[in-house]
């Protein structure tokens, strides 16, 4: 079955709801302008709607019939920290700040699922639409789940999905087990002795040994880990003195590990911290590491991922459900709502599929021709779910 033809009908709807939140990014925690829109939205649509868990979020919820049985989709409402490259009419009205991971998309999509399904109310049981804020590593799912999410609005079920450029427009993908990997951060302090630049030997130097230190993650990957195992340290920032002629006492570097094994997690941070430490020691020096498990593995479900995928496939045929996509080495903070209920974490294709702008990108946009498709998705899911006798 294609796109919902009434879903299609407003779709210029949807485009103008995605681009005006578009044009006003918020960034973690701080969405009020776009939770006072969902939220009238919903209430615009006859739904139920209740704000305050993790501080900006929304949840809506619409019941119908008798059915006893209750299914939660969400998506994400927050902006990231990058200014804007694209010079079109709904561009970032905000310095700073742009919607580069189609956050804004997403939400649109679920407001459009929302109109639908109240209008049709073709099911029996109740759904919950989550809105979340903060999922840009700060951990607004994590927040919504410990603040009772799922104490307050209870679900058998919790259904997530992203954007993926690269994807073409027209297909999904999903699949059982790992879907994106846990993220990790961490901060290495190495503090050595300063001198002049000059004179090295009155010094102990932090850079030489930090550069040495960031070669050495490199083997955890390579060496401490299976090859079948999927593993990544990066370092993306490391900062030292201030003066061309000046050795510093200090050096901080700063990256993220990835992995979908939490005995992978364990070892990686025991490993990093030897690394880091037994290199300061060697050269009289000495490291401190600050290391955080921000998110883990997102884990599909089995039963959940052949409900949504059967979902997919009737919106855009099987042969455009992708199942054997390998999982990304990106993060997902819906790892927390999954470990809390089985569910589904899916992608959604937004074409780029000729080397576009991607996620993150100052010059991505979502691709509003995708928004009744994702919507679609949506209906269909809750509508299989719930389905009425």
């Amino acid at each position: 079955m294609p796109i919902v033809n009434r879903i299609a009908a407003f779709h210029e709807d949807m485009t103008a709801w995605r681009r005006r939140i578009h044009a006003h990014p918020e960034t973690a925690f701080e969405e009020h302008h776009t939770a006072a829109f969902v939220a009238s939205k919903l209430a615009e649509f006859g739904i139920e709607v209740h704000r305050g868990l993790a501080g900006t979020g929304v949840v809506g919820v619409l019941k119908v019939g008798t059915g006893n049985k209750s299914i939660g989709l969400r998506a994400d409402m927050d902006a990231l920290q990058v200014e804007e490259a694209n010079g079109f009419e709904h561009r970032s009205t905000k310095e700073g700040k742009m919607h580069a991971c189609g956050h804004d998309g997403h939400t649109t999509m679920l407001l459009g699922a929302a109109r639908y399904l109240a209008e049709t109310q073709r099911f029996d049981g109740t759904v919950r639409f989550i809105f979340q804020p903060a999922e840009e590593g700060e951990g607004g799912g994590r927040a919504m789940v410990e603040q009772g999410l799922f104490d307050q609005f209870p679900v058998e079920a919790v259904y997530g999905m992203h954007n993926w450029p690269g994807l073409p427009v027209g297909r999904f993908a999903v699949r059982p087990g790992p879907m994106m990997a846990a993220g990790d951060t961490f901060e290495i302090t190495v503090t050595g002795k300063g001198a002049h630049a000059a004179m090295p030997h009155q010094g102990i130097d932090p850079i030489v040994i930090g550069a040495e230190i960031v070669g050495a993650l490199q083997s955890i990957a390579s060496r401490q880990a299976s090859p079948l195992d999927s593993v990544i340290v990066t370092v993306a920032q490391f900062h030292a003195g201030h003066a061309h002629n000046v050795i510093p006492p200090q050096a901080v570097l700063t990256g993220t590990a990835r992995s979908f094994k939490p005995a992978l997690r364990d070892m990686l941070e025991a490993s990093v911290r030897r690394i880091a430490e037994g290199i300061a020691a060697a050269h009289g020096a000495q490291a401190s590491l600050i290391y955080d498990r921000r998110y883990p593995a997102t884990i599909n479900s089995e039963k959940e991922t052949e409900i949504a995928a059967a979902a997919m496939a009737e919106v855009a045929g099987r042969e455009n459900v992708e199942r054997d996509l390998a999982p990304s080495m990106g993060s997902e903070d819906f790892s927390f709502m999954l470990q809390a209920r089985p569910g589904a974490y899916v992608w959604i294709g937004n074409g780029g599929e000729s080397g576009g702008p991607g996620l993150h990108h100052p010059a991505y946009d979502f691709n509003d021709e995708i928004l009744p498709l994702g919507a679609s998705y949506w209906a269909r899911l809750v509508e299989r779910t719930l389905a009425a006798e």
